[in-house]
């Protein structure tokens, strides 16, 4: 069920009604939600349902069982156990494939002609932000930084509510657990702002994402070689913004949901393409994984304590597993890979004194194409397909024509979303909040309509559903 449709109206209608119709009644207010969750999740393929609750009932038991003892050896067993499990779970269904293939080609170039049998593994969509979440969870309880969930019930809705199961944001137990402890009152639902969040994510995602890849990026990665240097050029930017706009369309059409079924989610991005240094990129783009590879990954591994030589193989494994975790391909390997590099080389030669003026303005196009260049290996179907298109940069194919007028709008306004000023969208909730509800309802339907009327034939997937 994609964000974006009638279905997903209708859908979210009944459940924002049964919600807060029952909000006198905190138990059944959370069953309506879980259950809303579970056939939200279940619209694509009921059978995967199953699997969701597994994973969601076994990392409940762990972390009681965790928080059950002070032993720490029993405490260590009981969370390997977890880990184990939630990789084991994401490895066979993400990368079983990518596997096989690798030990078949291996066998291929010992010699054995016979390729061994691979099933056709069929990816469930979110697996990667819900393992993470119940992972997070469970690393947390070990932590002793949260409480192990008493309800299995909170621990069910903490991993499948709706609005970031499949996508993200990346919530952690401790920020959103809490919030089902106490009901959230009606009369302070930030509806307006929820309400502007919404509208902007659908902006980005019926009209620039949907366009850029529909007029320039689709066309061009799929045969880069048909097209003139300059549109193959102007197709890696169409995609940095198309990504962009993209996700974080995603993340604001979850947080404005989840605010107005009175919960509150994280910033997911902030302006990342005026970082003006990688690490901060990695700051501004999808917060709730970076942050998550950090607490979780990184500052295990020894983060930034052993020198920079430790310090820069600290980064580039992680980066590595998160370019892994985001597809189990060559191509993503290297797209992490070259994050990697790029975080180690700049910790390893960085100055206490931060450039101003022209220097942090180099910085900062230094950074957004360095990034854009990493795109092209993160969108290409594979790694011959990212090479083909680097030499199609080269080529001598006379210009096609795709470059349009409209489509250096979308660029520009691409670029323009990460110069507005901070808080616009908070502004602009308070000013429509102090209208009538018949005029907020008006202006609300006519941009639902607007952008019904904008957006291109057909709705594609969100691109993350992919991971």
């Amino acid at each position: 069920m994609l964000f974006p449709t009638p279905e997903f109206a209708l859908f979210f209608a009944v459940i924002f009604t049964l919600s807060w119709g029952f909000a006198a009644f905190p138990g059944a207010r959370k069953k309506i939600l879980l259950l809303g969750s579970y056939f939200f999740y279940g619209f694509w393929d009921w059978r995967f349902t199953l699997l969701l609750f597994g994973s969601s009932f076994m990392n409940y038991l762990i972390a009681l069982a965790i928080d059950s003892t002070d032993h720490r050896g029993f405490r260590r067993l009981w969370l390997i156990l977890a880990v184990t499990i939630d990789l084991g779970i994401l490895f066979f269904f993400k990368y079983y494939g990518f596997f096989m293939n690798g030990v078949n080609n291996l066998f291929f170039l010992l010699g054995q002609t016979d390729p061994l049998p691979i099933m056709n593994v069929i990816l469930p969509v979110g697996i990667s932000f819900f393992t993470f979440q119940a992972l997070s969870y469970v690393v947390d309880v070990y932590r002793r930084e949260i409480e192990a969930a008493g309800s299995l019930g909170d621990v069910l809705l903490y991993i499948a509510f709706f609005p970031q199961l499949v996508a993200g944001p990346i919530v952690r137990a401790s920020v959103f657990i809490p919030q089902l402890h106490y009901p959230p009152d009606p009369q302070k639902i930030p509806a307006s702002w929820g309400l502007t969040r919404i509208v902007i994510g659908l902006f980005k995602k019926v009209v620039m994402a949907n366009y850029l890849a529909v007029l320039l990026v689709d066309p061009v990665f799929l045969t880069p070689r048909s097209f003139s240097p300059l549109e193959v050029l102007f197709a890696a930017y169409g995609y940095a913004f198309q990504i962009f706009c993209d996700f974080s369309a995603y993340s604001d059409i979850a947080i404005g949901v989840a605010a107005l079924l009175g919960y509150h989610f994280p910033e997911n991005f902030d302006q990342p393409y005026r970082a003006d240094s990688f690490q901060d990129f990695w700051r501004r783009w999808h917060i709730s994984l970076s942050t998550w590879l950090r607490d979780y990954l990184y500052i295990p591994l020894g983060g930034s304590r052993g020198g920079a030589a430790k310090t820069g193989r600290n980064l580039l494994i992680t980066m590595l597993l998160g370019g892994l975790w985001h597809g189990a391909a060559w191509n993503f390997i290297i797209w992490g890979a070259l994050h990697g590099a790029a975080l180690g080389l700049e910790r390893a030669f960085k100055r206490r004194k931060q450039p101003t003026g022209a220097g942090r303005f180099f910085r900062k196009f230094l950074v957004f194409h360095f990034v854009t260049f990493c795109w092209i290996f993160f969108r290409s179907p594979d790694l011959t397909g990212a090479i083909n298109y680097l030499r199609a940069l080269g080529g001598e194919v006379a210009f096609q024509g795709i470059l349009t007028p409209f489509t250096g709008i979308l660029l520009l306004l691409g670029l323009s979303l990460h110069f507005l000023p901070p808080g616009l969208a908070e502004r602009t909730a308070r000013m429509t909040g102090v209208l009538p509800w018949p005029v907020q309802g008006a202006l609300l339907g006519g941009l639902f309509l607007g952008l019904q009327l904008l957006s291109p034939q057909g709705m594609a997937p969100f691109i993350y559903f992919q991971f």
